[in-house]
């Protein structure tokens, strides 16, 4: 067994002998490498005390997932670290994500410093959030802010807990964790360089498919590279292409994003992208993009169905007032999409119960459908529907 190894079954052990919850974060190094992977993994648990582990060296954690299984994971905004969690063999079971207790409570700034500076009236150092993770060795000063980003976790939880109490929404937030931790993976995105930044320029076909095959490339390199494809190439860049449909190399470099300093094979590499695109067949190029399914965009619901319009407004209307007397956002009261589909698609009999049953079908969570139901009905029977 590797020193590594030791180290790590006797964390394992530790963690498996602690009580209560356990406090959990990850690091990644977005912005530099590819992908969303963990450069470092911080737990804290009562009767083991804190920890730091280095995915990278150990990139099976697992058997410490196994066993603090049974405890319940603290997170702050746990959607964004739990992927990266998952990959390296780190599923909880139950969880209690401080960052969503704070939106539930009504608290208008819910990062980490904030709420903790709120709630418990500590100041985080919050200088090191957005440096490199993957550097190796990990600077001393950062290894301590990562420490602390475990150490009052499970301190916020418990006066978040007494608060969500208090105000009477504490089934809400469990329900909302319940559904977080049994979520399935996301599935990979269909299409991903349609989310390129300023891709609504884009209007031409041809100019689509030279952002697909700019996209495309650059993500390869970027794999390869493993580096953040936005040090490859800009998505302003990727844009500026794809409006201008340069013809050749040299007329690539006098766009903005590509001739400074860009070596020669580069521009090479991202015109021949760009012939690609102007090679294409009619028949292979992209199509506009349109939603796979669901209601189209709000903006033109007027023009296509005036009386969906009509609903979608009175509903938007009443959500926006009751999270107002709840004192936590729209989002979080209940989703803009589902009250999209409900509004376009409304029952043929809207009543609580039917309107009920398309919320469920959406995903709703029982308390949502309680408070949002009765307000959703008769917004669609205002309207006529």
């Amino acid at each position: 067994m590797t020193a590594a190894a030791e180290e790590l079954a006797e964390v394992v052990s530790a963690f498996a002998a602690g009580t209560g919850p356990v406090a959990v974060d990850a690091e990644r190094a977005s912005g530099y490498r590819y992908g969303q992977r963990a450069y470092l993994v911080q737990l804290r648990r009562e009767g083991a005390g804190s920890v730091l582990i280095d995915p990278v060296g150990c990139p099976d954690l697992s058997a410490l997932g196994d066993a603090v299984a049974d405890a319940e994971w603290v997170l702050h905004a746990a959607t964004q670290d739990l992927p990266c969690l998952r990959d390296i063999g780190m599923i909880p079971s139950r969880l209690f994500d401080t960052e969503l207790a704070g939106r539930l409570a009504g608290f208008a700034r819910v990062g980490l410093g904030a709420m903790v500076e709120n709630v418990l009236g500590y100041a985080l150092e919050k200088g090191h959030s957005a440096v490199d993770w993957s550097t190796r060795p990990l600077p001393e000063p950062w290894l301590r802010y990562a420490a602390l980003d475990v150490e009052l976790l499970v301190d916020l939880r418990d006066a978040l807990e007494e608060e969500l109490d208090r105000q009477g929404k504490l089934e809400w937030a469990h329900q909302e964790f319940a559904a977080i931790a049994a979520a399935p993976p996301a599935p990979p995105r269909k299409d991903p360089w349609r989310r390129t930044s300023g891709m609504h320029k884009v209007r031409r076909r041809r100019q689509m498919a030279v952002v697909r095959e700019l996209w495309t490339a650059r993500d390869q390199v970027a794999q390869r590279r493993d580096v953040s494809p936005g040090k490859v190439l800009g998505d302003a860049a990727i844009i500026e292409a794809a409006l201008n449909l340069p013809p050749n190399a040299h007329a690539l470099a006098a766009l903005n994003g590509f001739g400074h300093r860009m070596g020669r094979r580069q521009l090479e590499q991202w015109q021949a992208a760009v012939d690609r695109a102007r090679a294409l067949p009619d028949s292979e190029l992209p199509q506009p993009g349109q939603p796979l399914n669901g209601p189209p965009p709000p903006r033109s619901w007027a023009d296509k169905d005036p009386a969906a319009a009509a609903r979608l407004s009175a509903a938007r209307t009443a959500v926006t007032a009751l999270a107002e007397e709840l004192n936590l956002p729209q989002e979080n009261l209940i989703t803009p999409d589902t009250v999209r589909r409900l509004c376009w698609e409304p029952p043929a009999d809207p009543s609580q119960e039917t309107v009920a049953a398309v919320l469920a079908g959406h995903g709703a969570r029982p308390w949502q459908i309680e408070q949002v139901a009765p307000i959703l009905t008769e917004a669609l029977h205002t309207t006529g529907a």
